[in-house]
């Protein structure tokens, strides 16, 4: 069996003043705090949320 394409993905800005949905995004991502890392599998969903917080965020492994 293949193995599943991952990405990492750091948060490196703070969703302070940032829009509600922006910091959901992040919950939903597994983020919220600062320098917090999460490896999650690459799908589309996933791809859609890195790109709504792309500011907030450092992404590996693409």
């Amino acid at each position: 069996m293949a193995e599943k394409k991952t990405v990492t993905v750091t948060q490196i800005g703070s969703p302070i003043r940032r829009p509600k949905d922006q910091l959901a995004t992040l919950k939903g991502l597994g983020l919220g705090k600062m320098h917090r890392t999460r490896e999650l599998e690459d799908t589309p969903a996933v791809r859609g949320m890195i790109r709504k917080v792309r500011h907030m965020v450092r992404v590996e492994g693409e």
